[in-house]
């Protein structure tokens, strides 16, 4: 998974910065990591160089595997404070889709379109309730 950190002209960007996020996003997303190809990290300051609250902000962009991209953004007085609160949002995004992806029904390995029914097991269940009703 590769992380590119970006960052506007009013935020000062390191290398310990940099460092610093990537560890962040890979700590709190590594249960993810065989599934997503990129992260995209957009640091920015909302008021320019005018202070003001919740005026920090990060965007995160996940490119999972197969699927469309997944935006999550945080605000927040501070980077740190920023950054944490976007990566948890990215988290419980990426739990979702995944969960969602696991609660499908497969047939021989693949996925079923989402209006398709596997008609051969709803057959063999209607036979069973059948046989059940008649042995009753």
């Amino acid at each position: 998974m590769q992380i590119q950190v970006n960052s506007d002209n009013h935020i000062e960007s390191s290398i310990r910065l940099e460092e610093w996020v990537r560890t962040t996003i890979e700590s709190t997303l590594d249960r993810y990591e065989e599934h997503l190809t990129r992260v995209e990290v957009y640091l920015r300051d909302e008021n320019g160089d005018k202070p003001g609250p919740h005026d920090l902000s990060c965007r995160l962009e996940a490119r999972p595997k197969g699927h469309q991209p997944i935006s999550v953004c945080d605000k927040a007085d501070t980077l740190e404070q920023a950054i944490d609160g976007a990566a948890i949002k990215l988290e419980h995004a990426l739990e979702h889709l995944f969960g969602k992806l696991q609660g499908k029904p497969r047939a021989a390995g693949k996925s079923l379109p989402a209006n398709k029914v596997d008609e051969g097991a709803l057959e063999a269940e209607f036979e069973e309730n059948l046989q059940a009703a008649i042995n009753s």
